[in-house]
């Protein structure tokens, strides 16, 4: 399934729905029109456990293309928001985890060229999460140096705690879309969160598609474009780490729960390993997509 959180109008509250034919079915109403109690939120869903998608999925199926009156939306009259506007705890971001960026990074910035031999974790807090359209920010003020990294997200569905890499991917939940934005001179003695940690940098979605329309997700396309130029574009079989490597790495000293998202890094292509460097500022327009996952389109604005 592809599972959105939206908006029917702006006053109404988020809630969780699916995407089904061009139409986004509320999974709350479309169960409680059968009897069945299904959340109305992203989080609450994915704490029901593998069930939930199960139970969701063969409702769906039965009702065919007649869904209840008022259970579907078109997809063009609701506003998408970020799949989990708010998450629980801080992001788990991913740096150097393609071969091509570890070199460029070598070049421009203050990284080692040597391969990590253990994935390098950072995190960014909920309030970098914006959804579908949601302006990046650009304070002038702290900033000059605004940079992209188009990334795969990885939602945890059950609590990992000590994993084996072969187990791993039992405990994802589905993959969505991340933009990993960083302010690339407000590093601090080589610590990234203010870099990397700002409000509105981490822009997310469209969607969450479940693990099991993605049994395989070192197999998916991913680029990036500024004001309609293509500046990334690679494949996540890339990955130095591998989606498994990095849950069972972070697992083994780090609790990962339900709704936890792993930005998994980026490909080579971002603005600071550019000969010249380029940054965004105010007006540009940033445009990025992971297959089978969709696409993000977000301006940047003055602040």
């Amino acid at each position: 399934m592809k599972l959105v959180t939206y908006r029917r109008h702006v006053e109404a509250a988020a809630r969780l729905g699916a995407v089904v034919d061009g139409r986004v079915v509320d999974l709350a109403l479309l169960g409680a029109a059968h009897g069945v109690a299904l959340p109305s939120t992203m989080l609450e869903f994915i704490d029901l456990g593998p069930d939930a998608v199960t139970i969701a999925s063969g409702l769906i199926a039965d009702a065919g293309k007649h869904f209840p009156i008022g259970c579907a939306t078109p997809l063009v009259n609701v506003r998408l928001l970020a799949p989990i506007p708010r998450p629980r705890k801080n992001l788990f971001g991913i740096g150097l985890n393609y071969t091509e960026h570890v070199a460029e990074s070598a070049a421009s910035l203050d990284t080692s060229a040597d391969l990590p031999r253990q994935p390098v974790i950072f995190s960014k807090p909920p309030t970098t999460v914006i959804g579908p359209d949601e302006p990046i920010r650009h304070d002038a003020a702290i900033t000059q140096q605004l940079d992209w990294e188009v990334e795969l997200a990885v939602v945890m569905g059950t609590t990992a705690k000590r994993v084996a890499r072969e187990d791993a991917l039992a405990h994802v939940f589905g993959y969505s879309l991340v933009i990993d934005m960083s302010a690339r001179d407000c590093r601090r003695a080589g610590q990234w969160i203010y870099s990397k940690g700002q409000d509105s940098y981490a822009p997310m979605g469209p969607c969450i598609v479940t693990a099991d329309e993605i049994p395989d997700p070192q197999t998916l396309d991913l680029a990036l474009w500024v004001n309609g130029v293509e500046k990334q574009r690679s494949n996540t079989a890339f990955m130095l780490f591998k989606v498994d490597e990095l849950i069972a790495d972070i697992s083994a000293g780090i609790s990962l729960e339900p709704g936890d998202i792993i930005a998994s890094g980026t490909p080579a292509g971002v603005g600071a390993g550019r000969n010249p460097q380029e940054w965004l500022w105010p007006g540009d327009v940033l445009e990025a997509e992971v297959e089978k996952i969709g696409r993000l389109r977000h301006a940047v604005i003055k602040v």
